[in-house]
């Protein structure tokens, strides 16, 4: 039988005009967004966060940034930290990004001071959903900080701001690095761009091929380097932690109206709703943009104070998927012993996650770790809260049943180091 909204497009026993086509595909809006592609904060120790992410979840620098030109000379002294870092746990150019608070709250005049994140970044399909993205958002009055393409990681890309101010993109083409470990070296950024470009555009083979005839040096990009002795076997590979960082995910933020937030990122954006709870007399919305049960969760502001974190941002964790049930007992392990606090909140505010537990890094921020997050099908429907696995926060079993959809959903594709 056909849904409602599916009836409701058909006229006559014809599909109805779409609003956009993406791909031959009618749809609501000129882009769609296929996953949560990486995430930024502000720190106030820029060296001492890169330090603590790389040591401890192994994240690696593919690129710095040294944001200390943009000053005018006579301040730079005011800023001891201008190098911002774009790190990485596969071949994606970067998944995590740090950049130095201070110093970002000067250049950006647009900046808000009541988060630490400094992106909130969703990956499109295509450039001319970029494009076409960013007309469509401008014309609806959304704002936009800026479009265009930055280097390193050269991915095109628009900066949409939702209505609690926290910097989202949609973006394209992010670089890949590949078995030499080596990124994209400053030579071949031949070219900058500052919107969205006419299009078609030129290939990234061709960008590549222009770059090789100038005599770039390939191998002078940047390396990232495991800082660990790799002594762990980790299912039979050895690596310098006892997990793997697989994926990262979901982002959790607080915001000062729910409703307004779900119908901007529902509406505007095109995440999907799967479930809402109501915990303390809370509402909570988690939204997703592919078949993880969650890729964003939405929670009231007043519900920071009651949980107990940090009043400095609107940031209440992001997420670090592991590869599995015994890596994410033996992270908690690995980050206890180099005297990382570890946090358990009720579980009840991550429906679709089962057993779950948060480090807190050297702002106080919280980096929730998980393996398991559940998938929606065809019919968009979560399973049943009654059919889910009860979790016993003060008592881990040795092993768990597996469920029907574990190992399902997004594949880290690379080889773990």
């Amino acid at each position: 039988m056909a849904h409602e909204n599916d009836a409701e497009r058909m006229k006559d026993g014809a599909p109805a005009q779409p609003a956009c086509l993406v791909g031959g595909l009618g749809m609501d809006r000129p882009f769609h967004i296929r996953r949560l592609g990486h995430f930024g904060m502000d720190v106030e120790d820029v060296e001492l966060s890169r330090e603590f992410y790389a040591r401890n979840f192994g994240f690696r620098v593919a690129d710095p940034i040294d944001f200390g030109p943009r000053l005018p000379a006579e301040e730079r002294a005011d800023f001891p930290q201008t190098t911002g870092y774009f790190m990485r746990h596969g071949a994606d150019h970067h998944s995590f990004v740090i950049f130095p608070r201070k110093l970002r709250m000067r250049l950006l005049p647009h900046y808000n001071k009541r988060t630490t994140i400094n992106q909130i970044t969703w990956q499109v399909g295509s450039l001319r959903e970029v494009a076409e993205g960013f007309r469509w958002l401008d014309a609806r009055g959304v704002k936009i900080a800026r479009s265009g393409r930055d280097n390193p990681g050269s991915n095109w890309h628009a900066y949409p701001l939702d209505p609690d101010g926290h910097t989202n993109e949609i973006y394209y083409g992010i670089e890949q690095i590949g078995w030499d470990g080596f990124s994209k070296p400053a030579g071949m950024h031949r070219r900058d761009y500052h919107t969205t470009p006419a299009l078609p555009h030129r290939s990234e083979y061709a960008e590549v091929m222009e770059g090789l005839a100038h005599d770039v040096d390939v191998t002078s990009g940047t390396r990232g380097e495991e800082p660990l002795e790799e002594v762990h076997d980790v299912s039979g590979v050895l690596l310098g932690r006892p997990f793997k960082v697989t994926k990262i995910g979901p982002v959790r933020i607080f915001v000062e109206d729910v409703a307004r937030s779900v119908d901007f990122y529902t509406r505007v954006m095109g995440l999907r709703l799967t479930e809402e709870i109501v915990w303390n007399g809370h509402r909570c919305a988690f939204l997703r943009a592919n078949v993880e049960h969650h890729s964003l969760a939405l929670y009231p502001l007043a519900l920071r104070a009651q949980l107990g974190l940090s009043p400095d941002t609107t940031l209440f964790s992001i997420g670090v998927q592991v590869a599995d049930y015994q890596q994410l007992k033996d992270a908690l392990v690995f980050l206890s012993g180099r005297n990382t606090q570890i946090r358990k909140l009720p579980p009840e505010l991550f429906p679709g996650v089962d057993y779950t537990a948060f480090a807190v890094d050297p702002d106080g921020r919280l980096v929730q770790l998980y393996y398991y997050m559940e998938t929606i099908g065809w019919d968009g429907r979560p399973r049943p809260p009654e059919l889910r696995p009860r979790i016993d926060n003060d008592d881990w079993p040795a092993y768990v049943p597996a469920q029907s959809d574990a190992f399902c959903g997004e594949t880290f594709m690379g080889p773990w180091s």
